[in-house]
């Protein structure tokens, strides 16, 4: 089944906690502490593949989660890492947030990686907090969770050539006769109900090997399709991904020029950028009607509708008639396209060549008191930063010396002073990634 839209959500492994251990062995009375790190928690990871066109395997589950790292143990073993959960979708795939205003990540090229959702570190086991005045810490991290967050995912079908046109045209038909794609074909219009791709291989044809390029069938496209009439409004967004596009005309409807014209504004209404799309026009079922006839199309489309430029084929889906000079046209105009996009991407990657600034204490010190509620005799001071909930997130709050290390912390990041500004009194509570901790004034 096709699907070229879906909403999941994702969860990235925790990490695992680190351990409370001292070490016991024969002969040695007072081991010290040996609790092992925890595991880090997998990744959530999004990866093209080329075999697929549709995100009907991702539509079958609505929420995916990695594996946990699994916690530290004594003798300073640390707990193995969550395994990193691998969701393959298709060349294409846009991701966005669930509310379709931000993309978060477009994966257009093959076999690529994107981490969308990280695993969360792993605890540290006791053993890193033995010091001179605490040479028996019983205490250790506890892993932090992984990321969590809902996308919707989005498919352009990518192809090198497109074909568009008004329902029954023949497009199904040339795809077919062209290519590897064995759509449904039948004397009706909406036969194709989803879009189809295929491979050309244009040995076929006396061309070479390295020739072969991909072909996409649309779904018919109607007037008033941009507003959401018909079925092609729902496919439009595939036309995008196409570098070339063949419009292909029908001469045994009538007002073939109009018709034209009136797809063409579909396609731009839709998206300015598909008019600047290299065009090739293909007149097709010229094994139907007369040859005056088709002259006539030619010539009133040149007249009225496409610059003189723009190639024009005269073709029969069924007999084969022309498809080879169209075809090798297609391969020309693509070919260009592709030294195009790769003259603008070595481009690009030249102007924004970037020198990596290193920050590594910028996260540490960026903290909001962002309010200060009332809470009977007691305020609560809630504070906002990245770094600051991570190490409560990862700490026991019911350990006296997990406290302990938060007012540490809090006091060397000048939290401590920014609270005291507040007025902030003995029994007040500081608030923190939804964890409250009991004020200790530290002189």
């Amino acid at each position: 089944m096709f699907c070229d839209e879906t909403k999941i959500q994702l969860i990235a492994g925790k990490g695992g906690d680190g351990s409370v251990s001292f070490l016991r062995a024969k002969y040695i009375s007072k081991g010290g502490p040996d609790g092992g790190d925890g595991g880090k928690g997998g990744n959530v990871v999004l990866k093209t593949n080329e075999n697929i066109n549709t995100l009907s395997n991702i539509n079958s589950k609505k929420r995916y989660k990695a594996d946990d790292g699994e916690n530290g143990r004594k003798k300073n073993m640390s707990g193995k890492m969550g395994e990193d959960l691998v969701l393959e979708v298709p060349i294409g795939t846009v991701i966005w947030n669930i509310d379709k205003t931000k993309i978060l990540t477009d994966l257009s090229h093959p076999n690529q990686e994107h981490i969308i959702a990280k695993g969360g570190k792993g605890g540290l086991g006791n053993q890193h907090f033995a010091s001179s005045t605490n040479q028996v810490p019983r205490f250790a991290e506890d892993g932090e969770p992984g990321e969590e967050l809902s996308v919707l995912l989005e498919l352009k079908l990518v192809g090198d050539l497109g074909l568009v046109g008004l329902p029954s045209v023949g497009k199904s038909t040339l795809i077919s006769h062209v290519s590897n794609a064995r759509p449904k074909i039948a004397a009706y219009e909406f036969t194709t109900l989803i879009p189809n791709l295929g491979v050309v291989d244009m040995r076929r044809f006396g061309g070479s090997p390295e020739d072969s390029f991909v072909i996409a069938d649309i779904p018919g496209i109607i007037e008033g399709a941009s507003e959401g009439k018909g079925l092609g409004h729902k496919f439009l967004r595939h036309i995008s991904r196409n570098k070339v596009l063949i419009h292909i005309i029908d001469p045994l409807r009538p007002n073939p020029i109009e018709n034209f014209k009136n797809i063409q504004y579909e396609l731009e209404t839709f998206d300015k950028e598909l008019a600047k799309k290299p065009l090739i026009v293909a007149i097709n079922k010229v094994d139907a009607v007369s040859a005056k006839e088709i002259e006539k199309i030619e010539t009133k489309l040149k007249e009225k509708a496409i610059p003189k430029s723009t190639k024009v084929f005269k073709i029969s889906a069924v007999s084969g008639e022309g498809l080879k000079e169209m075809l090798f046209e297609a391969l020309k105009v693509i070919k260009k396209e592709n030294k195009k996009s790769a003259k603008l991407s070595q481009e690009k990657a030249g102007q924004t060549k970037e020198i990596q600034v290193l920050r590594p204490h910028e996260k540490l010190v960026k903290f909001k008191i962002i309010r200060i509620k009332k809470r009977k005799t007691r305020r609560v001071f809630v504070i906002k930063g990245e770094r600051l909930e991570q190490l409560v997130t990862m700490t026991n709050t019911e350990n006296p010396e997990g406290i302990k290390r938060i007012h540490h912390f809090l006091n060397k990041m000048g939290v401590i002073k920014a609270l005291k500004r507040e007025k902030i009194e003995f029994d007040d509570i500081i608030e923190i990634a939804d964890k409250q901790i009991p004020y200790q004034d530290s002189k």
